[in-house]
């Protein structure tokens, strides 16, 4: 039988470090802070480190097995080379089904920033439109990752340097109305903190067309993931500065920032928000793509979805799978409200592969992430997941569960057949 056919390896450092930054800097850059204010109170800063440390153990051991890896599916792989099919499964799936969740939600914070009395046709039409963009290729992929990024950097900036520049609004930065936040509040908001930034998987997922993967991943992965945090950490500075206890209420924090300076200044954040929604999703709609295209050479998911065709290697048929999917979550129900679903995926993702990376032997393991950061790195995942909500948690358990039975089924089928 032929070897099954590759993707090409077209992604710079530089391209693979625009999108998982600019998968970071999604919707959540514009709105995460009030929630987290709320949660921390004068603690955010401190939520804020915490939630950058577990992403840091994350994203370290993201880079060394994705360097040893480079093949798409990110976590799916690693899991299954270092843990065995079953861990490597339960990661692809809580990654495809609560990323296709995400998908959806953030096709439609997109369409409510720019179209709300029309939100689910332009939604629909935000997808069917950057899946056109991922089929035309990968180069076109961070091209366009890049331009967007550039609007939504530039767009923080200006929102930092006019919010510094205004008289300050509401209350100073000491003053914190209401009842101080409880013992797990901190911790809470670090959960809440990581999950807006947590976005460098979209390189590791994308491993198979990087070019020098032993290289380029982890420079791009840790370079991604610094970057984020710079700007997290000084927005939080500014927004905490100029808007004080005003901060724990506000929906659109950074709208707020530079509400002093007019109308036009609140257009421009609402463009750089819509720049960012379409960043992020342009990132998310690649990566369940790649997921997926992983878990149907293996069997995880029907074969047709591992087809690759076009010039640019392009795995159209995952690709268009995924647009699917995302449609009929867009069409078919309120994601936003169960978005918060996927989070426990997410932290499961990530415990794998904090557990794959413990098991790399010496030789193969890069002084950056040592064994005792893979271990603290698992415990973290876990401990952020007792603080989601019960039913998010509950459901996405669920989600996992079903599709484990569902493998079981199959493989029985299969051995039944192979007798």
């Amino acid at each position: 039988m032929p070897p099954a056919p590759r993707l090409g390896r077209r992604l710079g450092t530089l391209d693979a470090t625009a999108i998982g930054l600019g998968s970071m800097l999604g919707a959540g850059v514009f709105a995460v802070f009030g929630p987290a204010a709320a949660l921390a109170g004068p603690f955010m800063l401190l939520s804020l480190l915490l939630a950058g440390a577990v992403a840091y153990a994350n994203a370290v051991a993201s880079a060394a097995l994705a360097a040893k890896y480079p093949s798409s599916g990110g976590t799916y792989v690693y899991g299954r080379e270092r843990l065995g099919p079953w861990a490597g499964f339960l990661a692809g799936w809580g990654f495809v089904t609560g990323k296709s969740a995400s998908c959806a939600a953030m096709a439609l914070t997109f369409a409510h920033y720019v179209a709300p009395e029309h939100a689910v046709p332009a939604a629909v039409a935000a997808v069917v439109a950057l899946t056109g963009v991922n089929l035309a290729g990968i180069t076109r992929t961070a091209l366009v990752t890049k331009v967007l990024l550039a609007v939504v950097l530039a767009v923080l900036a200006f929102a930092a340097v006019a919010g510094l520049a205004l008289p300050a609004p509401g209350l100073p930065a000491s003053a914190h109305d209401g009842a101080p936040p409880g013992p797990l509040g901190p911790v809470t908001a670090a959960g809440v903190l990581f999950f807006a930034f947590a976005g460098y998987a979209r390189i590791a997922t994308l491993g198979e067309e990087v070019k020098d993967p032993s290289r380029t991943i982890p420079r791009a992965i840790l370079g991604a993931l610094a970057g984020a945090f710079a700007i997290y950490a000084g927005l939080a500075l500014v927004l905490s500065a100029r808007l004080g206890s005003r901060l724990a209420n506000a929906a659109a924090p950074i709208h707020d920032l530079v509400a002093g300076a007019g109308p036009a200044a609140g257009g421009i954040v609402q463009a750089g928000a819509a720049a960012a929604c379409l960043g992020a999703l342009l990132a998310l709609i690649a990566g369940v793509g790649r997921t997926s295209l992983a878990m149907a050479r293996e069997g995880d998911l029907p074969g047709p979805l591992a087809r690759i065709a076009g010039s640019h290697s392009v795995p159209w048929a995952a690709e268009l799978a995924v647009c699917a999917v995302v449609v009929l979550l867009v069409v078919g129900g309120n994601v936003l409200a169960v978005i918060g679903f996927s989070s426990f995926g997410v932290l499961v993702y990530y415990a794998v592969a904090n557990a794959s990376a413990f098991t790399l032997p010496r030789p193969e393991r890069p002084w950056y992430s040592p064994r005792w950061l893979n271990a603290a790195g698992a415990v973290a995942c876990l401990a952020l997941a007792f603080t989601l909500p019960l039913t998010s948690a509950l459901v996405m358990a669920g989600v996992l569960a079903a599709g484990v039975a569902g493998r079981a089924v199959v493989l029985a089928a299969r051995r039944r057949r192979a007798g």
